[in-house]
């Protein structure tokens, strides 16, 4: 099949009859039709749920082991997975090299499109191999993004991954059962079917939201898995700027039942460290038993106050 027909053939690249006319509409009606386009991706994700869960026992069980996520993408949907990746030091104290985004073209792919980069999938393996800060192994996950299914770049790093015996799993807005054709090596297929967008094949639009939705749920229900929340607060966040120490104040002063000068002093003796603060204040304790009884329970916050 030739790269026209495989395109030809892909509901991401289809012309949408609902949106054929807004060039002729009222900027009320173009926002309007823009909108009801948006809300039809929530519902598509949401089909996805079974695929997701799975993708996530990978990820979670990659990271208990001391694995990494490696994000892999082109145009848009690389961008989103450095973005999701960048956002892991703050809010849920990770290293830098935990969860990495890949973008065709390097860094300066993320400000300005580099095109033609998207199709070497023999680059995409270089790129896994020259990752911080150890090329990649078989105890990491790689997820490639690609509104198509079909990018070269992002097949390239799937099937090297393979080849390491790398858990694989592959974001795409067409249906799977297309999709599948194109890269059979995925573990894992997370496929919403978001249908045509609003502007012909302009897929940072609809396919842009739905992946952006499916980055955060694997991420953030990964972190939940791994012990980096309590509840629903975030208590390994990095305290890193005057909000976030203003924010881990809050969560200790709300978790802890202590007053402001309290939790300060709290922090203070835990280096900043939220999960510490807290479990010396569950516990009446001092810092070095803390930790430990952190480190008996795997980081999870909750084991550590019953204990």
């Amino acid at each position: 099949m030739t790269l026209f027909e495989q395109l030809a053939s892909l509901q991401t690249e289809a012309i949408n009859p609902r949106t054929t006319e807004i060039d002729l509409a009222s900027t009320r009606d173009v926002v309007a039709m823009l909108h009801a386009e948006d809300r039809t991706v929530a519902d598509a994700v949401g089909l996805t749920l079974d695929d997701l869960a799975s993708a996530v026992d990978l990820v979670s069980a990659a990271f208990e082991v001391g694995g990494r996520l490696l994000y892999v993408g082109a145009g848009t949907s690389g961008r989103l997975g450095v973005v999701d990746a960048s956002e892991m030091p703050p809010t849920y104290g990770t290293q830098p090299d935990m969860v990495q985004g890949l973008i065709a073209g390097g860094q300066n792919a993320m400000f300005r499109s580099v095109e033609g980069a998207e199709d070497s999938p023999e680059q995409a393996a270089a790129d896994l191999m020259a990752i911080s800060p150890y090329p990649l192994t078989s105890a990491d996950v790689v997820c490639g993004i690609t509104a198509s299914g079909r990018t070269p770049y992002v097949l390239g790093a799937i099937r090297y991954a393979l080849s390491l015996g790398c858990p694989t799993i592959l974001v795409s807005t067409n249906p799977k059962d297309v999709v599948r054709k194109h890269c059979p090596e995925a573990q894992v297929l997370i496929c919403p079917v978001v249908g045509p967008e609003p502007i012909t094949g302009s897929t940072r639009m609809k396919s842009g939201t739905a992946q952006k939705m499916i980055l955060n749920m694997i991420t953030t229900a990964s972190m939940v898995r791994i012990g980096k929340t309590y509840g629903n607060v975030m208590v390994d966040l990095q305290l890193t700027n005057e909000k976030l120490v203003e924010r881990a104040r809050k969560i200790v002063m709300t978790l802890g039942n202590v007053d402001y000068e309290g939790a300060s002093q709290l922090l203070t003796a835990a280096d900043g460290h939220v999960k510490t603060a807290l479990v010396m204040a569950a516990h009446s304790c001092s810092r070095e038993e803390a930790v430990i009884r952190l480190t008996s329970a795997n980081g999870h916050v909750r084991i550590a106050l019953q204990k």
